[in-house]
């Protein structure tokens, strides 16, 4: 007998649209979320149960139109999908699960990051709601915002630097560099609040300690 299966039915990612079609208006609406995606790939090297997605869609009605995150973070998933990766992120293709962080970078035409977006998030039940305001501030805001989702309301959490422990990582801000570029930038941190360094100081540190050993790193 023929088992009828809705999930059948539903479009695939490669159906869907990628994105809004919105172009960014700051450079920085891209450069952040790859400096937090750059981190990650390296702290979570050896593990395979995490995705980080950039400007991409989040479908999560096949009747509604793709939630568009400046970047968001999904546990417990494939962080490879196929040779091409994912077009989007499509839940009923994820086993309905929702990224567990969404981030919004604010840029100079406002978009809804603190009401709207913040009552999508909330709907689709991702847990932190991260908002950062690299270069205009709104009255009565904090340049960075993290809210925890508490009985479907999004609270304000107090601090610095913000300690995620379903998610295993604080994120905070603070001066650095990164290609090239001297600036506030988010970062991750560790429980201790100790920050984790981008794959450019990683790299200097290894390049310092074989000076240190009298090797010339051109050698290599």
């Amino acid at each position: 007998m023929y088992q009828y299966n809705p999930l059948h039915c539903l479009p695939s990612s490669a159906e869907l649209p990628d994105s809004d079609d919105t172009p960014v208006d700051s450079e920085l609406q891209i450069l952040i979320p790859n400096l937090l995606l750059a981190i990650l790939s390296t702290i979570w090297q050896n593990r395979d149960d995490w995705y980080f997605g950039i400007n991409m869609g989040i479908y999560y009605q096949p009747s509604q139109n793709a939630i568009v995150p400046d970047g968001f973070i999904s546990l417990n998933v494939e962080r490879f999908v196929g040779e091409n990766g994912r077009f989007s992120y499509v839940l009923w293709e994820e086993d309905n699960i929702p990224p567990i962080l969404a981030l919004e970078v604010v840029s100079q035409t406002y978009n809804g990051e603190y009401e709207e977006k913040k009552t999508d998030y909330a709907a689709l039940g991702i847990l932190y709601y991260v908002i950062y305001a690299p270069t205009r501030l709104r009255r009565k805001r904090q340049r960075l915002e993290v809210y925890r989702l508490v009985d479907g309301e999004y609270i304000l959490q107090t601090g610095d630097k913000i300690w995620m422990p379903e998610i295993g990582l604080g994120i905070g801000k603070e001066q650095g560099s990164y290609q090239g570029r001297t600036r506030e930038w988010l970062f991750w941190y560790d429980e201790n609040e100790n920050r984790y360094q981008t794959p450019e100081e990683q790299l200097q540190d290894i390049l310092t300690r074989l000076q240190q050993q009298g090797i010339d790193p051109n050698t290599l």
